[in-house]
Parts: structure tokens; sequence; C-alpha cells
């Protein structure tokens, strides 16, 4: 089995289209199908469906997946370690993670890793959506909740709260509601529920089962700016929250508690550049705990 006609397979898996595996490749769309055609006449199956909506993996293709990861996760490895510590930290690594998280608090910290390893390119890609490991839409995943299926590893970065917040000047105008059920009278800020794309991020009940938002946002940090802005009030991320001093906790004894898990595809756990961002995402959080806590 020839490894350039496995990695335009893997390519092809992933994407869920030639023409989108041959961007991602740097090759022709006419490439990516020939050198797919040669592993199917190699292996005597057919691997793929090729549709004009898409691709999809067969039952042959789908058992081959497995395998093509688990020796390309061989190849990165080999070549990282015959190549030394600088080969390891070398090429791209992308990251997925919430916006609230991924803006607020990895954009900042982030440089420390590219100028401590030169030839490491880091993409951080805050996402409204769960990212899918599989498909290499990142190479790591920071989730709200720890994955249950998929040949995935995953790490518990840090728990954190969110609570209810507002500004000054909005308090100002509106009072300060005493309890859960005055926030019906008064403007509120939210998500937008049905782009909420995990359960963990469905909070807004915890709070009060009548708690409907009349400004709805479909990102962490714009329900922040509107908050911030005096629109209302809000359930946002006490981390983020804690940090401007024109936002006032409302009702601080309702608050939610939500933990950050770091994800990786297992063929990829090994690999020496994601596991050096991977270990310092989790080193950075562990030494500053107390920020969400």
């Amino acid at each position: 089995m020839n490894w350039d006609d496995t990695r335009i397979f893997l390519a092809v898996a992933r994407s869920g289209q030639l023409l989108s595996a041959a961007r991602a490749l740097g090759v022709n769309h006419a490439t990516v199908a020939r050198r797919l055609s040669a592993l199917e006449t190699d292996l005597g199956v057919k691997l793929v469906d090729r549709r004009t909506t898409g691709s999809t993996l067969t039952a042959a293709g789908e058992r081959l997946l497995g395998t093509a990861e688990r020796i390309e996760a061989e190849v990165l490895a080999a070549r990282a370690e015959i190549g030394g510590a600088d080969v390891a930290v070398s090429g791209t690594v992308r990251i997925g993670a919430p916006d609230g998280f991924g803006v607020a608090y990895l954009a900042p910290r982030l440089g420390v890793l590219t100028e401590r390893h030169p030839s490491l390119t880091l993409q951080l890609v805050p996402a409204p959506r769960a990212v899918s490991l599989s498909r290499r839409e990142a190479d790591i995943a920071i989730t709200v909740e720890r994955p249950d299926h998929g040949r995935l590893v995953a790490r518990k970065l840090v728990d954190y709260r969110l609570g209810l917040y507002a500004s000054r000047t909005y308090l100002a105008r509106a009072g300060m509601p005493e309890s859960a059920q005055e926030l019906k009278d008064h403007a509120t800020v939210g998500y937008v529920e049905d782009l909420v794309y995990s359960t963990a991020l469905a909070y807004a009940e915890e709070i009060d089962r009548a708690f409907r938002p009349r400004f709805e946002i479909a990102s962490a940090l714009g329900q922040t700016e509107a908050v911030r802005s005096g629109a209302g009030i809000g359930i946002l991320h006490a981390f983020i929250a804690r940090q401007d001093r024109n936002l006032v906790q409302v009702l601080p004894e309702h608050t939610i508690a939500r933990s950050y898990w770091l994800v990786l595809h297992e063929s990829v756990r090994d690999l020496g550049r994601v596991r050096v961002v991977a270990d310092f995402i989790s080193e950075t959080v562990a030494g500053e705990r107390a920020i969400f806590a």
C-alpha cells in the first residue's frame, strides 16, 4: 500500500470532498482522483462513493480509515524522532476553542509559545460550534463536555463559573433585581437557543426557568459586549466579567458550574508539535487556576 496514496485517501475522508482534499494538499483535483483510484485498485476494493454533493466512505473505507490514521501517526512520530527536537516543534497546530476561552484567555498567552519555538505556527480558531477532530478541522479542541465516543483522548483543564452580570449604567437606570423571578422585569441578554451546539451551553434555566433573553447573541464575547454597553443583564463567564470594573455581579447566589476539557484525536496524541502545544495549554491553565475559581 503506497503511503502517498494513503495520504490522499485520508484527506478525502476528512474533508468529504475531492476538491477540498486537493486544496488542502496543494495538488489538483485530477491528481487526487487518480491517486485514490490507484489505492482502490491496489487494495481491490472500493473505498469512497463519489457523488456530485460530496464523497462518503464505504464500509471498506471506514475500516481503512483507522489503519491509515495509525500509519500516519507512526510516520509523523518517526519524522519527529529522527529529525530531533527542533522538528518536533515545527509545523502548524490548529486549536479550536469556544470564543470566550479562545479569545479572552488563550489568545493573549499563546504568543509565548511561538516565541519559544520559532518554527511553530499556531492557528487559533474561536468557533461558535463544535470542531471535528476526526475530520482534522483542528488538532486540539477545547470543549465544555468530555467526549464519550470516538477515538479521542481528553484531559480536564479546569472548572469555571458563569453568573449574572450587568453594567453599572444599566443598574443605575433599571435598578438591582432582588430575586431571579424579578429578571422577567429587566432587559436580558443571552444565547441563540437553536444555535447552541452542546447541552452544557444551554444553562439559562439553571438560573430561572422563566429566563428568556430579549437580546440573543450567538457568541459569549458578543454577549459580554452587549451587557457592558448597558443592554441588560446577562449570564457571563466570570473569568471574563471580573476583569471589567464596569460590570457588577447580580444575584451572586445564582452561579453555574462548567468545565473545560482539552481533547486530541488519538492519532496525533504523540505527535511532537501537538504534544508541546497541548502541554503548554494545560500547564498555563494549571498555573492560573485562580482566574477561573
